[in-house]
């Protein structure tokens, strides 16, 4: 896939953890943490062993949030 075709991490609809580490400026254990304590949160797909973390829910769910 080329850079043309690439969607830009603000359009996705879902981000891997390591793209949500990036946009959301979260540490990578911090948000692993956040993905196994709220499982049942509406923000996660699980893929496999994969987890994929919907971002427009994520934020609303960090909007809720005054530390994490």
């Amino acid at each position: 896939m080329n850079n043309e075709t690439q969607v830009q991490i603000q359009n996705k609809f879902c981000l891997t953890i390591d793209e949500a580490v990036i946009y959301f400026n979260i540490g990578e254990k911090k948000l692993r943490k956040l993905v196994s304590d709220n499982l049942d949160s509406g923000f996660i797909i699980q893929n496999g062993v994969k987890f994929l973390i919907k971002r427009k829910r994520f934020e609303d769910f960090l909007n809720d949030l005054t530390a994490i």
